[in-house]
């Protein structure tokens, strides 16, 4: 039996916190992946707040879950084999954090880790508008490697289902690594 891909999924306290758990629920569904889950304090607030959810509903949706200040965890070393890792979603502090190398917490910490060892970032930053602070901070992290990944609806599938604009975003994002979405998103093909 092949070894599990592992994933790390980061969430924070900005707004979209759906995201972040549908990847979970997509993931867990996938045998050949193992989920590593972190969530800020703030994060813990936005999914109560816009999911109704508590953190033990969330964290058993992961394989593993690791506290926020666990600086010793497995996923703070690059000796620790990843795929790489999704900050989804990403505020604007975790996203200056990652920018400039402040590995101040376990989702900065783990950040560093992936793009030290070239691994895949993708960071699904959530403000607007956004000012030149957070423009910045976005380049340098697409310059050190990262992929900015802001969840925009893509309106040419005319959905008006937000479960299916949703799960577009994760199926798009969850591509990159290879994961099997289908049924999640159709890719487009031209008109």
């Amino acid at each position: 039996m092949l070894p599990k891909k592992r994933l790390i999924i980061a969430m924070t306290g900005a707004t979209g916190a759906v995201y972040g758990v549908r990847m979970l629920q997509v993931l867990q569904a996938q045998p050949e992946w193992e989920t590593h889950l972190i969530i800020s304090s703030a994060g813990v607030v936005n999914l109560k707040h816009e999911m109704a959810m508590k953190r033990a509903e969330l964290m058993a949706l992961a394989d593993v879950c690791h506290g926020i200040n666990d600086i010793a965890a497995s996923i703070s070393s690059g000796g620790f084999k990843t795929e790489g890792m999704i900050i989804a979603p990403c505020s604007m502090k975790t996203l200056a954090a990652v920018a400039h190398g402040f590995g101040d917490n376990l989702i900065s910490r783990s950040a560093d880790v992936v793009l030290k060892e070239r691994r895949r970032l993708v960071m699904m930053p959530r403000e607007t508008p956004l000012n030149l602070i957070h423009i910045r901070n976005m380049a340098s992290v697409t310059e050190m490697g990262g992929i900015m990944f802001p969840p925009m609806p893509a309106f040419y599938s005319k959905t008006d289902s937000l479960t299916a604009m949703v799960n577009e975003t994760v199926g798009r994002v969850l591509d990159m690594f290879g994961v099997n979405v289908e049924g999640l998103y159709t890719p487009w093909e031209g008109l």
